[in-house]
């Protein structure tokens, strides 16, 4: 039997609340010496960073970004200095502060970013960041949108992974979003990648399941949204514990076949009671109708004003909900890369009649939504393709080289909380990725003081 949506409701809440902690909490447990106390989670910043203590700035905060820069061969270039790179804010020149290379997975320190000068603040030098490999993983399994027949092929993507870009040194952590129940602290045994991938089991509706038991008004089946919102609402709570995170690679393996809020909308209008009482009438009107009958274009069909309305709302609010997920991200400086483990989609199940039309439309729609989520924040999508090795063995290479650049904004208007990011290299065929934005979280809002007589 399939698990409805009541059945794990109660117990969402326990998945959310576990997995996010596991990813606070994980690296200090793995990080604290025996025999003293325990930290909390105000520590992991401390902690994965090696600050002895937080550091805080009055009004200033150093924006770093990842920039992965290769030659006209692909190449990656390990020798750029700072006057060779230009970085833009909104189109404004700003003064590089850090400059941190990472190459072949060990840290070298090309300039480190000097304290911000302020009248009557001390702050302490900053320390030199640790030689080490520095990557840190997530691995979030997405098993309320992985199709239940995929589990196999989901298992053998994932192993892909342990085998090919998990390395001895890495840090990583594994979450699930639903019924197979994953939460992997963040640790360095690899041993327990392998006996996560067991436990993985897809969870997500077929073509038939969405098209005969979803239910749901013009805005699309609630059900899917609901899953869908459980999905981004944990992976923005893991990616917001990685903010104190500095001069490490932030990598978010999202493991999904993607979202689609109004899947199938002419099918299941068609099928729904009302579709098939409208279907009758119109029938009827055009076997008495020479000048409508045998037409089936359906730009003229009474069904597509219904479905015109529920795309316009759903795909509105699936854009807002990966608005907020790629804010949390870039924010956070986290890179996603999605992975769509169906690989090269040929053709709707066999086993059910689905219309190739809307058949197609849902396919592009789901996939869409992982390359957005990729291109947002920096990352990549691997969508619509079975050599699962050669792009992986791609992500590790953009894993392993890149630089970390920081600077302070010339900007010192909080209003603009989420700005534009340019990076040029002033390099003869140098090409350049990097997070095309980035966002300061909202400030909270400061108590109104009154005085007692009014």
């Amino acid at each position: 039997m399939r698990t409805s949506r009541r059945s794990y409701t109660r117990a969402a809440g326990r998945w959310a609340c576990a997995a996010v902690a596991v990813v606070a909490l994980g690296a200090i447990a793995g990080a604290q010496p025996p025999g003293q106390e325990r930290l909390g989670p105000e520590d992991v910043g401390r902690i994965l960073t090696g600050s002895q203590a937080p550091i805080f700035r009055s009004g200033v905060t150093l924006v770093t970004t990842d920039v992965i820069a290769r030659d006209e061969n692909g190449v990656f270039i390990p020798d750029l200095t700072r006057d060779e790179i230009t970085v833009l804010e909104d189109g404004h020149p700003q003064e590089i502060a850090s400059l941190v290379l990472v190459h072949g997975g060990r840290v070298y320190n090309q300039l480190l970013p000097p304290a911000p000068v302020q009248e009557g603040i001390v702050l302490p030098p900053s320390r030199p960041v640790n030689d080490t490999a520095g990557r840190i993983f997530i691995l979030f399994v997405d098993d309320l949108h992985l199709n239940t027949s995929l589990t196999p092929k989901i298992r053998q993507v994932f192993e892909t992974i342990a085998d090919t870009l998990i390395h001895e040194g890495d840090l990583f952590g594994i979450v699930s979003s639903g019924p197979s129940a994953i939460n992997v602290q963040m640790t360095y045994d690899r041993a327990l990648l392998y006996s996560a991938m067991g436990r993985i089991t897809g969870d997500g509706f077929s073509n038939q399941e969405m098209i005969e038991q979803l239910s749901g008004g013009p805005g699309g089946p609630g059900e899917l949204r609901w899953r869908a919102h459980k999905a981004f609402k944990l992976a923005r709570d893991i990616v917001r514990n990685l903010e104190d995170v500095e001069n490490r690679r932030k990598v978010f393996v999202y493991l999904s076949s993607g979202y689609d809020f109004n899947p199938y909308e002419y099918e299941r209008f068609r099928q729904s009671p009302i579709g098939r009482a409208l279907g009758g009438i119109q029938q009827a009107a055009n076997s008495n109708d020479s000048f409508y009958n045998g037409i089936t274009d359906r730009d003229i069909d009474m069904f597509n004003v219904n479905e015109r309305q529920g795309t316009v709302f759903a795909d509105s609010d699936l854009a807002l909900e990966l608005k907020q997920l790629t804010l949390a991200a870039n924010r956070a400086n986290a890179s996603f890369y999605t992975i769509d483990p169906r690989g090269l989609v040929a053709g709707p199940d066999i086993g059910y009649d689905v219309p190739l039309r809307e058949w197609r439309d849902h396919v592009f729609q789901t996939q869409n939504s992982l390359r957005l989520l990729a291109e947002l924040t920096g990352g990549m999508a691997v969508v619509n393709r079975n050599d699962f090795d050669d792009a992986l063995e791609e992500i590790d290479a953009e894993t392993s080289d890149y630089y970390v650049l920081g600077f302070y904004s010339s900007n010192p208007d909080p209003t603009f909380r989420t700005r534009r990011l340019r990076v040029e290299i002033n390099r003869d065929g140098a090409e350049v990725r990097h997070r095309t934005h980035y966002s300061f979280p909202r400030q909270p809002e400061q108590p109104v003081l009154t005085s007692a007589g009014g």
